[in-house]
């Protein structure tokens, strides 16, 4: 966990199913200069049997380290780096919280890469996200601040390595300074913050809140240029 555990990073989130050849080689080439810190591959739904494919793209072309991020076992593949290994804590799916990593345990214990059992909060981003519609579970609101953070501590107590907040893909509203500033006053595992960060403004907001890494991902589909000033303004916080 050293890799996640010190210093302000940024990863970016790539969804198999909205990337191709030519898309992945700009992405590449434009995180490379701003030195994103970790790419992670996922999506709420698959329509294209494409993680691996991404993976290998990526990692022959860049010295980036590129983590799982899986909506279901079948985005698992070994050419990874490592995974965070979701449990969305947030619902009471018994699918998310135990029984796709019952049928993906096999596999990962083949991988032999690096794991990190992750403790996954929906909290409420403004729109009804994918994540919520696929999960079928409800998103913490995000008023609920004690409802959030007894969710993370818990998860902190079950021995997860990290906890990820997210407000969900496009979300209206990232999830708020006070809420992450709430959460880290209770835990100490490094925190992931996704979902609504468009700009410099709502990602230094995020981090100086306690995040430890900010995840950007539908507003680089929209426009690659957005990745310098993002991870310009995370990483000189480090300096």
């Amino acid at each position: 966990m050293t890799r996640f555990s010190t210093g302000k990073k940024i990863a970016l989130l790539i969804d198999p199913d909205k990337t191709s050849e030519n898309h992945l080689t700009k992405v590449i080439s434009a995180s490379e200069s701003v030195k994103i810190d970790v790419f992670l591959i996922g999506s709420s739904i698959l329509l294209r049997n494409s993680v691996a494919w991404v993976v290998q793209f990526i990692k022959k072309r860049s010295s980036i380290p590129v983590y799982l991020f899986p909506g279901s076992v079948m985005q698992i593949c070994d050419n990874a780096d490592g995974i965070l290994l979701l449990s969305l804590l947030s619902g009471r799916n018994p699918e998310l919280l135990i029984g796709q990593h019952v049928l993906a345990a096999p596999s990962l214990k083949a991988a032999r890469f690096d794991i990190v059992p992750t403790g996954y909060l929906l909290i409420d981003g403004g729109i009804r996200s994918s994540v919520e519609y696929m999960s079928n579970t409800q998103p913490i609101p995000a008023d609920k601040i004690d409802i959030a953070v007894c969710t993370a501590l818990a998860a902190e107590q079950l021995g997860m390595k990290s906890v990820y907040l997210e407000a969900g893909s496009g979300a209206k509203n990232p999830v708020s300074a006070s809420l992450i500033a709430a959460i880290r006053k209770n835990v100490s595992i490094p925190i992931w913050v996704g979902g609504g960060i468009k700009t410099p403004e709502s990602a230094l907001s995020a981090c100086n809140a306690g995040a430890d890494i900010i995840v950007v991902g539908t507003i680089f589909e929209q426009n690659i240029e957005l990745i310098t000033p993002i991870a310009d303004a995370i990483h000189q916080l480090n300096k």
